[in-house]
């Protein structure tokens, strides 16, 4: 029996949650295209005959213009050392960028095993992707290197394989039949900053957090109630969310109702209100209250 901590690791939007999702085969990390999509280590279980991964997602490393960003990237470092291994994904279909060697000078010094990921095979020509991959083992020393694809599955098995090699021997951390350990008001308060992302543009996305406020359930009616508070950083942003006559938060909170559902499998009421928080992602002690 072998099991161990991953820390999924990598540039942002080069498709680690996407990974993550495929290999549990259930939604636990959000997905988008916008850049701090993930801002917390989230972690994924999978569990096989040879004993269980524990992933742990990770915020995208960026070089950072606020106090959000520098908290997330130290969650990136402070992590490299607290695991068995290192899974280290890049975007061969964008190439091996300055992104990538930025955080390739962290990884170099981190002492777990590490694994190159290079993701996005079905969106590469394949000079690309061996170009992506010679330039990765330049600046950094791999034990293996698997070509993958989040959205058509192929090498994610060969993955999991090969995480197996190297995890050292030891017991399952969690039942079997558990898919992630997050919380389930994290995960609520994530499915809703998610219907925002995929909504709004420009600066909007980076300033929101979505906090649970208070969850009550309703026996009589099967039904739980669930009040959220989306915080922004200024007075223009919670008229993006809210739109004309409230209709773009009605719109967030119907698609995020209906996914919060499907996930507890129980009735749900929503309510939302959005709140601003001025220039919460400059203020250290701000960051770290909703983080």
């Amino acid at each position: 029996m072998k099991s161990g901590f991953v820390a999924v690791v990598g540039r942002p939007n080069v498709g680690k949650s996407s990974i993550i999702n495929a290999l549990v085969g259930e939604k636990v990390s959000i997905v988008s295209d916008k850049p701090q999509t993930t801002r917390y280590r989230v972690r994924a279980i999978i569990n096989r005959d040879e004993g269980q991964i524990v992933f742990v997602d990770t915020p995208g490393f960026h070089k950072p213009v606020d106090s959000l960003g520098d908290y997330l990237n130290s969650e990136v470092i402070n992590l490299l050392n607290e695991v068995d291994l290192i899974m280290f994904v890049i975007d061969v279909a964008a190439g091996f960028g300055k992104g990538d060697e930025f955080l390739s000078s962290y990884l170099k010094s981190a002492k777990p095993p590490k694994i190159l990921v290079a993701n996005k095979i079905d969106a590469a020509v394949p000079e690309t992707v061996e170009e992506s991959i010679r330039a990765a083992n330049i600046c950094c020393g791999f034990v293996e290197t698997i070509k993958t694809s989040a959205v058509t599955g192929e090498g994610l098995e060969e993955l999991v394989t090969a995480i197996f090699r190297h995890l050292p021997e030891g017991p399952r951390f969690y039942p079997e039949d558990m898919v992630t350990d997050i919380p389930l008001e994290y995960r609520i308060a994530e499915i809703i900053r998610e219907k925002v992302l995929h909504k709004t543009y420009e600066e909007v996305p980076h300033a929101v957090a979505v906090e649970v406020e208070e969850m009550e359930e309703v026996p009589e009616k099967k039904l739980l109630k669930i009040y959220a508070t989306i915080y922004v950083e200024k007075d223009s942003q919670k008229g993006i969310i809210i739109g004309k006559n409230g209709r773009m938060l009605k719109e967030i909170g119907s698609e995020a109702r209906l996914e919060i559902e499907a996930l507890l499998n129980k009735r749900v009421f929503l309510g939302l209100q959005v709140k601003v928080k001025k220039d919460w992602r400059k203020k250290e002690h701000a960051v770290r209250m909703l983080y």
